[in-house]
């Protein structure tokens, strides 16, 4: 099931996209939910960022070829995370905003979770339970004030800072799924995340273990090699594999 968030009449709708058509929904799927009755095309809707969540807990060096580019030779012992601000969100076809602050700011595609039921200290084993489903995600970064800044709150959390979306795959198999990022059709980033250092259920677990995890929050999962270059005019495309494409262009902040 592809569970999407749409804009209508000035207000937000949660929905399920069937084939080419939005099946309009008559409360958030956090719980028991069933259609309204409207159904909608597709391409007659606004997607809008699939969820908004209370916090997003993303997760670094969680590939061992993008720790390797960027200077590291091993993968931390724990997982590394940090958050992202909910104000970073935005969806399908929305603009990647570039701040002034900095100039070098990149693209970082990564396989992000979203969680279904309030939880902490959840099994390993029983994850699944707990996750809503899974969806694209692009962790752009600031990469001139993280070397400077000492810490990644800043570089990471600019407004727009983290697209998210077209939509939820709820059967999607986390361990085996192709990602790819184009920028202007141009491929950067290929991998599949089975060559996570930590699966995406270990993290679900792990991160669990330190901090209660509601319904609609998310984990970005790490990124593969090739991070790379943004600027004003690209249009950057996530494809992961069995969830589909969160394509947005970059603009320069006004």
């Amino acid at each position: 099931m592809r569970i999407c968030r749409v804009a209508l009449d000035d207000e937000l709708h949660y929905g399920v996209v069937e084939s080419d058509a939005v099946a309009l929904l008559t409360s958030h799927p956090f719980g028991p939910f069933e259609p309204d009755g409207r159904v909608l095309p597709l391409d007659d809707v606004r997607l809008v960022a699939p969820v908004l969540p209370s916090k997003i807990v993303a997760v670094g060096k969680n590939y061992l070829d993008h720790v390797r580019e960027m200077g590291g030779d091993a993968p931390p012992s724990d997982p590394m995370i940090f958050l992202k601000p909910s104000t970073a969100v935005i969806g399908p076809f929305e603009p990647i905003v570039l701040p002034w602050q900095s100039e070098q700011v990149e693209h970082e595609s990564e396989l992000a979770v979203v969680i279904g039921r309030l939880c902490r200290d959840v099994p390993e084993d029983r994850v699944d339970e707990v996750v809503l489903g899974y969806t694209c995600a692009n962790d752009v970064t600031a990469r001139d004030l993280q070397r400077t800044d000492g810490q990644w709150g800043r570089a990471k959390g600019f407004d727009s800072f983290c697209p998210i979306g077209p939509w939820i795959e709820t059967s999607l198999d986390p361990e085996d799924a192709d990602i790819e990022l184009r920028v202007n059709g141009e491929v950067r980033q290929t991998g599949n995340t089975s060559d996570m250092v930590r699966s995406a259920r270990e993290l679900v677990s792990w991160i669990s273990s330190v901090m209660t995890l509601l319904p609609g929050d998310v984990i970005l999962t790490g990124t593969p090699a090739g991070v790379g270059p943004l600027v004003a005019g690209d249009e950057v495309s996530v494809t992961i594999a069995g969830i589909g494409t969160l394509t947005n262009p970059v603009v320069e902040r006004d």
